[in-house]
C-alpha cells in the first residue's frame, strides 16, 4: 500500500529516537494529522502489571477535564420508577425489557450502558454480548447506581472508564485534534494521575513501562514517563 506525500510528511516530523515531553506530544499530535475530520487522540500506556492476576486487572474511571470531544450516547436500564430522572439528565435511552431484548438480537449502538442494581439479576444473560464491548455496568466504574441522573451527567460530563487489556495495556481517548494543547495536555495529566493512583500494591519494577500519544492513522510519539512519580 503506497503511502501518502501527507503521511510521509506528518511521519517525518516525529523522530523515532526521541522520547517527547507530555506538552510537546500535546502540541505535536495536533501537527501530525493526516485525517480530514475530527480524528480522536488516544494515549497507550504499557504498563508494568500481570492483568491474569486479579489483583492487577486495573480498571477505574476518571473525569477528564475538558471531556472527550465525542457526545456519549448512554442507555439506562431501570425500573419506570427511575426513567424520569434518567431521561431530565440526559440519557438516550431509557428502559428495560424491550432494550434486554434489542440487545439480545445484537443492537450495542451505545457508548455507555447505565443500570440500577435492581435492575441487575435481568441483565446478567447480557454478559456475553456486552462483556466484549466492556459495556456490561459495573459497580467499579459508577454505572451501577441509584443516583442514575448522577451517572448520566458525569458521562456527558466527560467521565471515561479505563481497563487494562491482555497485553497489559490501557488505550483511552483523551479529546479530539481539534482541542487546543493545553486541553490534552490537561487531559492526559487527569489520565495518567488516574492510572499511576490506580497502581497495585502487588505490582513490582517499573510501572509505567511507555506512553504512546497518537490521533486516528497518525504516527505514534513516545511520551517520556520520567515526568511521573510512579
Amino acid at each position: 500500500m503506497a503511502i501518502t506525500k501527507k503521511r510521509k510528511a506528518a511521519v517525518a516530523k516525529v523522530d523515532k529516537n526521541k522520547v517527547y515531553s507530555l506538552n510537546e506530544a500535546s502540541s505535536l499530535v495536533k501537527q501530525v494529522n493526516t485525517t480530514k475530520f475530527d480524528a480522536s487522540v488516544d494515549l497507550h500506556v504499557r504498563l508494568g502489571v500481570d492483568p491474569k492476576k486479579a489483583d492487577q486487572s486495573i480498571r477505574g474511571t476518571v473525569s477528564l477535564p475538558h471531556g472527550t470531544g465525542k457526545t456519549k450516547k448512554v442507555l439506562v436500564l431501570c425500573t419506570p420508577d427511575k426513567e424520569a430522572d434518567a431521561k431530565a439528565a440526559g440519557a438516550d435511552y431509557v428502559g428495560l425489557d424491550e432494550f434486554i431484548q434489542k440487545i439480545e438480537g445484537g443492537w450495542v449502538d451505545v457508548d455507555v450502558i447505565i443500570a440500577t442494581p435492581s435492575v441487575m439479576p435481568k441483565i446478567g444473560k447480557l454478559g456475553k454480548v456486552l462483556g466484549p464491548r466492556n459495556l456490561m455496568p459495573n459497580p467499579k466504574t459508577g454505572t451501577v447506581t441509584n443516583d442514575v441522573a448522577a451517572a448520566v451527567n458525569e458521562v456527558k460530563g466527560g467521565k471515561i472508564a479505563f481497563k487494562v487489556d491482555k497485553a497489559g495495556i490501557i488505550h483511552a481517548s483523551i479529546g479530539r485534534v481539534s482541542f487546543a494543547p493545553e486541553k490534552i495536555l490537561d487531559n492526559s495529566h487527569e489520565l495518567l494521575n488516574a492510572i499511576i493512583k490506580a497502581k497495585p500494591a502487588t505490582a513490582k519494577g517499573t510501572y509505567l513501562k511507555s506512553i504512546f500519544m497518537a490521533s486516528s492513522m497518525s504516527p505514534g510519539i513516545a511520551v517520556d514517563t520520567k515526568g511521573f512519580v510512579h
